[in-house]
């Protein structure tokens, strides 16, 4: 059965995960901001609630000592009550600046610093009525219904649970003073978010998997997105093949002016053809300026015939020499012996001498 075009069955590219960064669009779980948030909440709560009782305590007292003297008419009742929540928000403002901090912290530690704007843009996808229904029942919104009611559940059971277990504390309350049974609620309060606490915890770490999970599958491409992306980013393969050509034919160009300065061109005779320039004050040993075959090679020696090249049939050098000497490149030790013994033929037509380091 032939492939669906747009399924999606391919992992994703490095500029796909990058693009969707850029967007804001990142695998992460509110599950672990709330648990990070909750422990560091309580744990706060633990270390000071000395102090924040002392000082709840002392603005309490200090409350109800001037409460006598405020005048219900004018101003006065409104400065009294400003300065009441001014003086509450910042006894409680080392509490806030910590679950804050927390929570910042609890998303750079699963996706690291990200910065868009993209989120707060209008999408008026967003409001499409059937786009939304599809989400209603998609496999993220099925987890985020099984998440409310998890925690509904947990809360309510731990809470019952504990109070339950309290029973026979809860009856004696009556004798004690209203600071005892302060701080025997307090107790009970924090024990039932200590629980309630480690098993958001499991709870975070289920969530945080099944987010990653999900946001990989979002990312997935079909193989035609990823074709397209390559286009986008390579180029179309048709223009780059057509630039491989081009670039091909002026390398070939470059190589073909330099046959006339040529000392040799080996053949095969008929099916290869390579040039030789050898210059005592450049190089140590020839260096093969062109090479070819079949109508390179019938190339090569038509302009080596029309600038009066020797052409010298070796057919084992002319097969060697192609094989594993690239245009530019300097002949291997192991030709110089049969290459020194062709440019001492053709020299001897030129009437020129041969330099000893050629011939070994």
């Amino acid at each position: 059965m032939a492939e669906d075009k747009g399924s999606k069955t391919e992992q994703p590219t490095s500029k796909r995960r990058t693009d969707a960064r850029k967007k804001g669009q990142v695998g992460k779980s509110m599950e672990v901001n709330t648990f990070a948030i909750l422990l560091a909440g309580i744990l706060t709560l633990f270390f000071a609630s000395a102090t924040l009782y002392g000082q709840l305590n002392g603005m309490t007292a200090d409350i109800l000592a001037k409460v006598g003297q405020i005048s219900i008419e004018g101003g006065d009742f409104f400065a009294f009550f400003n300065n009441c929540i001014g003086l509450t928000g910042l006894i409680l403002a080392p509490l806030f600046l910590v679950i804050f901090c927390v929570g910042i912290l609890a998303n750079l530690l699963q996706i690291g610093p990200v910065f868009s704007a993209d989120p707060l843009k209008p999408n008026l996808s967003k409001i499409n009525p059937l786009k939304g229904f599809s989400r209603l029942f998609s496999a993220r919104a099925l987890m985020d219904l099984f998440k409310s009611i998890a925690k509904i559940i947990i809360i309510g059971a731990t809470a019952y649970l504990t109070v339950r277990g309290e029973m026979e504390n809860i009856l004696p309350l009556g004798e004690f003073s209203p600071a005892q049974i302060g701080y025997y609620v307090i107790r009970v309060s924090f024990e039932i978010f200590l629980k309630t606490c480690w098993i958001f915890a499991v709870l975070a770490v289920l969530d945080f998997v099944f987010q990653k999970w999900q946001f990989e599958r979002d990312l997935r491409m079909s193989k035609e997105e990823i074709k397209e992306e390559l286009k986008q980013t390579e180029g179309d393969p048709l223009v780059r093949s057509r630039i491989r050509s081009v670039q091909r034919e002026m390398a070939r160009r470059r190589m073909m002016a330099k046959v006339p300065q040529a000392d040799v061109v080996v053949t095969n005779p008929l099916h290869l053809a390579v040039a030789l320039f050898y210059d005592p004050e450049q190089a140590e040993a020839p260096v093969v300026v062109a090479k070819g075959q079949a109508l390179i090679a019938e190339k090569i020696k038509a302009i080596a015939r029309e600038h009066q090249v020797p052409i010298v049939e070796n057919k084992p050098l002319a097969q060697a020499l192609y094989k594993s000497v690239e245009v530019g490149q300097i002949i291997p030790y192991m030709f110089y012996q049969a290459v020194a013994e062709i440019l001492a033929y053709v020299y001897r037509l030129k009437g020129k001498k041969v330099d000893g380091r050629a011939g070994g």
